[in-house]
């Protein structure tokens, strides 16, 4: 069965909120990833939004899935924060969309 654009942004989403929860141990941090939840949260959304009932571009489900995977070995809050910056822009070329 296709995935949809839709059902890979909730995806990425996720991924992206557990790398969020990674980071909140760096406290002084915790505006810039406040800011970055709001901004790529809201850039997948609209995509997610304009063009949800999409299949999946071709090779999108498995760059999908490797952010998963990496994301779910992220455990240094530092490096979440490296991760948040940098994760949705590779899930947005997946998709085709420019970040």
């Amino acid at each position: 069965m296709s995935s949809t654009v839709a059902d890979l942004v909730a995806r990425t989403l996720a991924a992206f909120d557990v790398l969020a929860v990674t980071a909140e141990p760096v406290s002084d941090e915790l505006q810039y990833v406040t800011d970055l939840s709001t901004v790529w949260g809201a850039r997948l959304r609209a995509v997610a939004a304009a063009r949800g009932a999409e299949g999946s571009p071709a090779g999108a489900d498995a760059a999908i899935d490797a952010l998963e995977a990496e994301t779910a070995r992220v455990t240094d809050p530092h490096r979440a924060i490296d991760w948040l910056s940098t994760m949705p822009q590779v899930a947005l070329a997946a998709f085709g969309e420019a970040a």
